[in-house]
């Protein structure tokens, strides 16, 4: 099921989301195990993760014990490129750590072999041990990852094409629609429900719609997102705004 949560604003989202990471971390640090974090990019997580290095730069919360596995990356594009997400990952938040930079993981845009690559993918997860939280947005066409719909319960990480709407959606960042990819590397829809436990953020009235898809309607592949429902832990992080229709 999804519970949802209700927040003033975000910001009060986010520092509920990084205290949650931080005891987490602790926790398993305490009993000599890494932490497994799942994360995600574009402007939604961006408190969370401004929140994190204030934790980390102001009360010494240390990532040297945490392992990362981004969801998905643009196809086509290197880690230099300023819209990769490996760039906006390491601008927002890595760059700010302690974390080791071999506990980083996001797929490779430009792998020669995207099935060889996305196999790689899920075993180093499963090599990590799977993955403790997973933090998700949602995308107006109920995209989690890049998941667009159609996208089966079953699917796995893989390259898929992007939705018109997300290309549009995602178009201010390029500065023009002509430069954003059509394709991307993704964690499935299986993947993500493997985590121990989700964390999705949406804010404001533009998410109020996919967010109520979501929530009620009956799972299916025609919106990913509702497919949250069938995960034992997810928790929807909402202002009053997302959560207007539930």
């Amino acid at each position: 099921m999804i519970r949802t949560r209700l927040h003033p604003d975000k910001q009060s989202a986010a520092q509920a989301i990084a205290r949650e990471i931080a005891d987490l971390i602790e926790i398993r640090s305490k009993s000599g195990k890494p932490t497994v974090l799942g994360l995600a990019t574009g402007s939604t997580p961006l408190p969370l993760y401004a929140e994190l290095i204030r934790l980390h730069r102001e009360e010494g919360l240390s990532f040297r014990s945490v392992i990362t596995f981004n969801l998905d990356e643009y196809e086509g594009l290197g880690p230099d490129h300023a819209q990769s997400y490996r760039y906006f990952m390491e601008a927002n938040l890595f760059g700010h750590l302690d974390i080791p930079k071999s506990a980083i993981h996001i797929p490779d845009g430009r792998a020669a072999d995207p099935a060889g690559e996305c196999a790689a993918y899920e075993a180093a997860i499963r090599a990590a041990g799977g993955i403790d939280l997973q933090v998700l947005g949602i995308g107006r066409t109920g995209h989690i990852g890049f998941n667009e719909p159609p996208s089966a319960v079953d699917s796995r990480t893989r390259w898929v094409h992007l939705d018109e709407v997300t290309r549009k959606d995602n178009s201010v960042f390029f500065g023009d629609l002509a430069q954003v990819p059509h394709g991307a590397l993704t964690m499935g829809v299986a993947t993500i429900l493997e985590a121990r436990r989700v964390a999705l953020l949406a804010f404001g009235e533009t998410k109020a719609d996919i967010v109520a898809r979501a929530v009620k309607e009956t799972p299916s592949a025609g919106c990913p997102a509702t497919w949250l429902q069938r995960h034992q832990d997810c928790t929807f992080h909402l202002d009053a705004a997302a959560a207007k229709r539930l």
